[in-house]
């Protein structure tokens, strides 16, 4: 029987607490990457609990950061930075959503080693810390989530990082929207059943 989503967030709110799962115990010493998975009609509810997490965490007591990175947020911050989030609605209207997805895509370095998304994950983790990754289904297909997670594999690997993806996760594939594969990533652990 499936668990609901409300008892597969309680788990997964265990799990990140135990302190073998912070240390990457138990997965052959390969970095703790995970995705947690949920309809993507239940966005607000998943947003709700990790907001909820958040405020809850506290270093003093629990002895980790929660860090929540909304990727959303992150791309428009950047384009804010560089003067270029006006521009991308000028653009869009003279030349398609695509060539913006592309422009983007290369003023965010997304094909890069040093991707801005993964730059601004990795200096702004402090030490003893989980990371939550949200907001992919905002970014899409600006951002496809397989390209973070790769960058971010190749850099970040002293914390467990959990993608929240609205979609499903069979362990090999991300299925988007119950239509759209984002299968180039095979690195992650289900969170939770």
């Amino acid at each position: 029987m499936m668990s609901s989503l409300e008892e597969r967030l309680d788990i997964a709110e265990q799990k990140i607490r135990s302190e073998s799962f912070r240390q990457n115990k138990g997965l052959g010493n390969e970095v703790g990457y995970y995705v947690f998975d949920y309809p993507a009609e239940k966005e607000l509810l998943v947003r709700e609990r990790i907001a909820y997490m958040q405020n809850k965490n506290s270093r003093s007591t629990d002895g980790f950061d929660l860090v929540v990175f909304d990727l959303y947020d992150i791309i428009i911050d950047i384009l804010e930075a560089e003067g270029f989030l006006e521009q991308c609605f000028k653009f869009e209207k003279q030349s398609g959503f695509e060539r913006i997805i592309r422009s983007v895509g290369n003023l965010l370095k997304i094909n890069d080693e040093d991707n801005l998304i993964v730059k601004h994950i990795d200096e702004n983790t402090p030490k003893d810390a989980v990371v939550f990754l949200i907001g992919i289904g905002k970014c899409y297909p600006v951002l496809r989530s397989h390209k973070v997670l790769n960058n971010l594999h190749q850099t970040l690997d002293r914390v467990p990082v959990v993608l929240f993806y609205p979609g499903k996760y069979s362990g090999q594939e991300l299925i988007l929207f119950e239509k759209i594969k984002d299968d180039n990533y095979y690195r992650a652990f289900k969170l939770v059943d």
